[in-house]
């Protein structure tokens, strides 16, 4: 969540004989070539591969020039492949469902595409393997006697082996002789973007996806709605909607373009806090204290109204979104953020205990409020997600654990540390402010993130502040986003804020795609950016 949401404690090289095939972790060209660090391939099988071309008149091949770095590489001896007059991209035979990925790479290398044929020389053909093959979103690409094959168990992997292939023909012409194994290191990965705050068009949206198609990032989460403003059509609730807004069309247009690039959008209407877009349209459903003061962007969770109200915007957008995630939110509700919580605000006290029994606190009314905002989406098939904050230590009624919840914050007052979600077997994100939170203004004295600062600092076992949790968490720790927050939406241009967060978003993708200490130096990294394309 955005760090002024609620009060913050303080600002606070390699040699090998002619007939041996070499293995090596792929970094990019110049960082020298070193043994592999996976037991396995990803694919699930040995990395060695086959004997190398018997032409002795080429070196071992260079590791291809790609952001994130391949995790493998297997070096041969051969011409390597780039595109040839008589080129083309074909599909194989029971793999048409990979049509969309061969005809975008086609588009972008201006090959014709010919569809369900045996390739030729020259060609580039994509299939899909068994699923039990490898990993999700794993691949193999191979580059052998002047032909390219890209195969994977899943069609995202596919289509991060033609991001590899585009990336390394952009900077080197050529891509190496060999075969790449490579998968991710975790299954989220991507970009938060607050479009609650500042509005942004759906061509800027567009064109954000489209960088994160390149740099194999998965997750585009859509803060839409806010105290400032609600900033997405809707046919439910049309009051409720600010005049800058994105069209539902527009919505569909930004969902298609991300599912063709195999990047899911997870929406966020944040409650029971940050309403107030919401509230100025029911003004009868906002939480008050007993002088009547309102507390700021706060629903009145005590009045039925105010589910009713909230469920069927999430029955209005779940439609509109059809993919596997939604947020809840669920932080800062103000009404917990005051020394005396029961005092100030006696009808949640109240509602607590007919709803949870004597003793029951405003914590256990606002984690059963999350449960039941969680039961509305679960049954569309959606994964709920809540910020850290929202889960509180001492309630009495727990969140569902099958809630993700996304740690932001160690800095609110109160904030447990993730350590202790962990424990309980929560599965967590990592949005961690220290890194990964681009606020418009850098209020509350933070300070724009820097690509190197999260190169060489950050990993997703980071989740608070510098430190990293225990290894044995890390089957918990799903990846994480880089977030945009936009908190003075008028410190920055739109266009400022894409070139701001382009080298930060390249070093989180490669962090989360492999974790590892990088073998690039920063200045090397930023090189191999500008030649990839992905430095813009």
């Amino acid at each position: 969540m955005s760090p002024t949401r609620g009060a913050l404690v303080t600002g606070a090289a390699v040699t090998a004989a002619a007939a041996v095939v070499l293995t090596v972790v792929v970094w990019p060209e110049g960082s020298g070539s070193h043994p592999s660090r996976d037991a396995a391939s990803p694919s699930g099988t040995s990395a060695t591969a086959a004997a190398p071309s018997p032409s002795r008149s080429y070196p071992l091949s260079n590791t291809p020039s790609t952001i994130p770095a391949v995790r493998e590489h297997t070096a041969e001896r051969g011409p390597g492949w780039q595109p040839g007059k008589d080129s083309s991209i074909v599909i194989a035979k029971g793999s048409q469902v990979l049509a969309d990925e061969a005809q975008l790479l086609a588009t972008e290398l201006k090959l014709p595409y010919r569809g369900a044929e045996a390739p030729r020389e020259g060609d580039v053909e994509l299939a899909l393997g068994a699923k039990n093959k490898g990993p999700a979103e794993s691949y193999t690409l191979t580059v052998r006697d002047r032909k390219v094959k890209i195969t994977g168990p899943d069609e995202s992997g596919v289509f991060y082996g033609t991001r590899t292939l585009k990336q390394s023909l952009k900077a080197d012409k050529t891509f190496p002789e060999g075969v790449v194994n490579d998968r991710p290191d975790r299954p989220q990965r991507g970009l938060n973007l607050d479009i609650a705050r500042k509005h942004y068009s759906a061509e800027w949206i567009e064109d954000r996806i489209r960088e994160m198609g390149d740099l194999k990032l998965n997750q585009l989460g859509l803060h839409f709605s806010d105290d400032q403003a609600f900033r997405i059509e809707s046919e439910s609730h049309p009051e409720v909607v600010s005049d800058e807004a994105l069209t539902q069309d527009e919505v569909r247009r930004i969902v298609g373009l991300a599912n063709s690039l195999h990047i899911e959008v997870v929406p966020e209407i944040d409650s029971p806090g940050h309403l107030g877009a919401v509230l100025r349209a029911h003004p009868d459903l906002q939480l008050r204290n007993t002088q009547g003061r309102e507390s700021p962007g706060s629903i009145d969770i005590s009045k039925p109204g105010a589910a009713k109200l909230i469920d069927e915007l999430l029955d209005e957008y779940t439609d509109l979104f059809p993919g596997k995630y939604w947020h809840l939110g669920a932080d800062e509700y103000q009404a917990l953020m005051v020394s005396n919580p029961a005092a100030s605000y006696p009808q949640l006290q109240r509602a607590a205990e007919q709803k949870h029994g004597s003793g029951a606190t405003i914590e256990d009314l606002a984690t059963g409020w999350l449960n039941d905002r969680a039961a509305v989406v679960e049954p569309k098939g959606r994964t709920a997600k809540a910020w850290n904050d929202g889960l509180f230590r001492d309630s009495k009624v727990k969140a569902d654990k099958n809630i993700e919840i996304e740690y932001w914050t160690g800095k609110e007052i109160g904030a447990r540390p993730p350590q202790e979600y962990l424990a309980e077997g929560y599965k967590m994100l990592n949005l961690n402010d220290e890194f990964l939170y681009y606020v418009l203004g850098e209020p509350n004295e933070f300070v724009y993130p820097t690509g190197k600062r999260i190169y060489e600092q950050w990993t997703p076992m980071v989740l608070r502040g510098t430190e990293p949790v225990a290894q044995r968490y890390s089957p918990q720790i799903l990846g994480g986003r880089f977030a945009v927050w936009g908190d003075l939406p008028n410190a920055q241009t739109t266009q400022q804020v894409a070139d701001g967060i382009r080298m930060p978003l390249v070093a989180t993708s490669q962090k989360l795609w492999d974790p590892r200490k990088p073998e690039l130096t920063w200045a090397q990294f930023q090189e191999l950016a500008t030649r990839t394309g992905s430095a813009g």
